[in-house]
């Protein structure tokens, strides 16, 4: 399974694993496709699954005045889920949506939580998984209360660069926190 392979490459370049916890972090995890436009997340829902993208593209968003607000896009490579939604299974404020056609490796509560109670180096892995998300979030929340519009696609172009031309331009509007005709103004100003 190809996407297992991609999955330990990135938790060996956290931590060194043994063979027996590489086996059992690969058979923990299941395979899961979320065709593009589906969602992996829906507001309202408990978060059952932490998944890991091996292919494609989601992006995460609220609700803001009955309009959609884009505050992050993940890519292959890198893990997904609404971690707050998944530890205290309470419902989600967010919603988790494919961009592109999406392949996936999936787990849930029970099954990652034996990972980091009974492996040398799963409490470990746990808290840097844990210290990346909140990084993530806290440069969210600070960039929402202070920066403007065109700090916040400058953000965007520095952030996310190599995914220009795979996101839709009134999903990366509704990251800036504008509408597209705003953003094509920020985009001309720029480029002068």
């Amino acid at each position: 399974m190809p996407p297992a392979s991609d999955l330990l490459q990135l938790l060996n370049t956290l931590v060194k694993l043994a063979p027996e916890e590489e086996a059992l972090i690969a058979n923990s995890f299941k395979l899961y496709t979320l065709p593009k436009g589906e969602f992996f997340l829906r507001e309202g829902t408990v978060c059952r699954h932490v998944g890991f993208l091996a292919t494609g593209l989601v992006r995460y968003f609220v609700l803001k005045n009955e309009e959609e607000s884009t505050f992050e896009f993940t890519k292959e490579g890198d893990f997904i889920a609404d971690y707050s939604s998944f530890n205290r299974k309470e419902k989600s404020n967010q919603n988790i949506e494919a961009i592109e056609d999406c392949e996936l490796l999936i787990i849930d509560h029970e099954k990652l939580h034996h990972i980091f109670n009974h492996t040398p180096n799963g409490n470990h892995l746990g808290r840097l998984i844990v210290e990346h998300r909140f990084h993530v979030m806290v440069n969210q929340l600070l960039a929402v209360y202070m920066q403007t519009s065109e700090q916040r696609y400058q953000k965007f172009l520095a952030e996310y660069q190599d995914l220009t031309q795979r996101i839709p331009q009134y999903h990366i509007a509704s990251f800036v926190g504008v509408k597209p005709p705003s953003l094509s103004r920020i985009r001309k100003r720029l480029a002068r």
